[in-house]
């Protein structure tokens, strides 16, 4: 059996990992779309390949080192890019098993599990892995992400709100708490947290989505039509910033414009409520 201490170098590189690695799992791609993802997954055929041959090496890996449960966290990891929920699962679990108090592996199985929608189990992995280690940020976002699909929003905006604190650097606890303001109606905090995930990763399309709604939501056309005219430029196939956009269009007064991002939502989903609505709008007379 594993010693259950470790050195405070090793404690600090497996911290460091176990962070990078649950903000993969669990980057924050959920916005008010309800059947939006929980988890990023390389789906691309490129990323398949990497991700298979990263498999093959790191089986390699365990099968030198069958003690080590970074191993096989990091394997887990992968086997979840690719959408490999079960063998994710497995993989977490040995490592939780070889290193009971392994924080990380219990963050990244809570966030397998959702995927898998066995969200009791994500419940108590999540407990677990902070009452493992109190000071993860990961853990408490993705318990607050969790809490916020239940709406459970006073759970939720406790955990998101320890999550900032401890990594107030990162982008995805301002968005997944901006989401909730939003839901209450307090567009103006809603929008400040957009602004401050914004700020630590201008590259994610979900926040821009996310404050264009409040922008609508206040009235403000011009800068909800930015907003999704960015969220689209991260995702041009995101069918709902495309109606989105034709509606601050809409707003705007901007009829052709609104009609061609209408038409937009409409080609990518033919089955979008909004896109046909509005299409049928500024179509008519």
């Amino acid at each position: 059996m594993m010693n259950g201490r470790i050195g405070a170098g090793q404690a600090a590189t497996r911290a460091s990992l176990a962070l990078a690695i649950a903000l993969a799992l669990g980057a924050c791609s959920e916005t008010m779309n309800p059947s939006s993802k929980v988890a990023e997954v390389e789906a691309g055929p490129k990323a398949q390949e990497s991700n298979a041959g990263n498999i093959d090496s790191l089986t390699e890996v365990i099968q030198r080192n069958p003690r080590d449960p970074v191993a096989y966290n990091t394997r887990g990891v992968v086997y979840a890019k690719l959408g490999r929920y079960s063998n994710a699962v497995d993989d977490f679990s040995h490592a939780i098993e070889l290193d009971p108090h392994f924080s990380g592996a219990y963050t990244n199985r809570a966030l397998a599990y959702r995927q898998e929608k066995q969200d009791d189990l994500a419940m108590q992995d999540f407990d677990q892995a902070i009452s493992a280690n109190p000071n993860g940020a990961a853990a408490y976002l993705g318990r607050g992400n969790l809490e916020r699909a239940h709406d459970n929003y006073d759970a939720a905006l406790a955990d998101l709100n320890q999550a900032i604190r401890l990594n107030p650097e990162g982008a995805q606890a301002y968005h997944a708490r901006g989401l909730i303001y939003q839901r209450q109606g307090n567009q103006a905090q809603a929008i400040t947290d957009f602004n401050n995930a914004i700020d630590r990763d201008p590259f994610a399309g979900a926040p821009y989505q996310a404050r264009g709604q409040s922008y609508l939501a206040t009235g403000q056309w011009q800068k909800a039509a930015d907003d999704f005219n960015a969220a689209l430029n991260v995702d041009d196939h995101n069918s709902e910033a495309w109606a989105s956009l034709g509606l601050a269009y809409e707003k705007l007064g901007n009829r052709p414009k609104a009609a061609e991002a209408y038409r937009s939502a409409a080609s990518l989903n033919p089955g979008n409520a909004e896109a046909k609505a509005g299409l049928a709008r500024v179509s008519a007379g």
